[in-house]
């Protein structure tokens, strides 16, 4: 598998936890730019969430959250900004949330879900 195929397959496994747990996807890979893009735009609860998704084979090199930076949760910010002048529904709450996906050699995957983090 690439880096790109195992994100994608993460991107799905995310979309399909957030969906049992009553998410409503509203968006996914939505971009602002070539530097910024959110993976999932979903609604629960009247809140609107961005969630990034990190998906790794192995921890060698950390965890998937480590790879979420600083300038990637401001790069999610942008976007999510843009994405809010571009709606007109309203939301009681915003937030940024994280979603890390480890999937091990016999193909079974470990969800982490970490609700609004912040810069």
């Amino acid at each position: 598998m690439t880096n790109k195929s195992i994100g994608k397959y993460g991107e799905e496994k995310a979309q399909k936890f957030l969906t049992k747990k009553g998410y409503k996807i509203l968006e996914t890979n939505f971009r602002y730019s070539k530097m910024a893009e959110i993976d999932i735009i979903a609604s629960f609860k009247n809140t609107l969430h961005f969630i990034e998704v990190k998906t790794r084979t192995q921890e060698t090199f950390g965890t998937p959250f480590d790879a979420i930076t600083h300038q990637k949760l401001k790069s999610i910010y942008l976007a999510s900004n843009y994405y809010l002048s571009k709606t007109d529904k309203k939301y009681s709450k915003i937030q940024i949330d994280a979603i890390g996906i480890l999937i091990s050699k016999d193909g079974n995957c470990k969800i982490d879900f970490i609700e609004n983090i912040s810069l």
